[in-house]
């Protein structure tokens, strides 16, 4: 197993999910432990009918026949599943790299005082959070 050189607390409030999870999979390949607070809080561009579509559609494909692939439902967890995309999985590196990654709702105590990264971003007019996505996909209004 990999060495753990750091620890890295990334705020993910407004930051775009493709490229917190590129900057988080980058990090923990480097074999730095990275956690992640707030991830409702992080956003997806797009239209939402679009964002939902999508989200609903990979849902599905897991289902019937077909043994997989399971998306889940929980912010955290598809926080945590879109930076495995960015990770090589079928290497042993990407698993031990995958393991390094921790997404927490909203702000632990023992995070509360850290140092926290804030990645830079734009304003966009289309968006959705991850938290208005998992209210949506578990059947609920927005």
């Amino acid at each position: 197993m990999k060495e753990i050189t750091g620890r890295v607390v990334i705020d993910a409030t407004n930051a775009v999910l493709g490229r917190l999870a590129s900057y988080a999979a980058k990090q923990a390949l480097l074999g730095k432990q990275v956690i992640i607070v707030n991830a409702e809080k992080a956003i997806i561009v797009g239209k939402k009918e679009n964002i939902i579509k999508d989200y609903i559609e990979r849902l599905q494909r897991g289902r019937g026949w077909q043994k997989g692939p399971y998306w889940p439902r929980q912010a955290e967890r598809l926080l945590r599943r879109t930076i495995r995309g960015m990770l090589p999985w079928k290497k042993a590196r990407g698993r031990e790299a995958y393991k390094l990654i921790k997404c927490y709702k909203g702000v632990p105590e023992e995070f509360k005082n850290s140092e926290m990264v804030k990645l830079k971003t734009k304003k966009y007019l289309d968006f959705l959070t991850l938290g208005e996505l998992e209210k949506l996909l578990r059947g609920g209004k927005a």
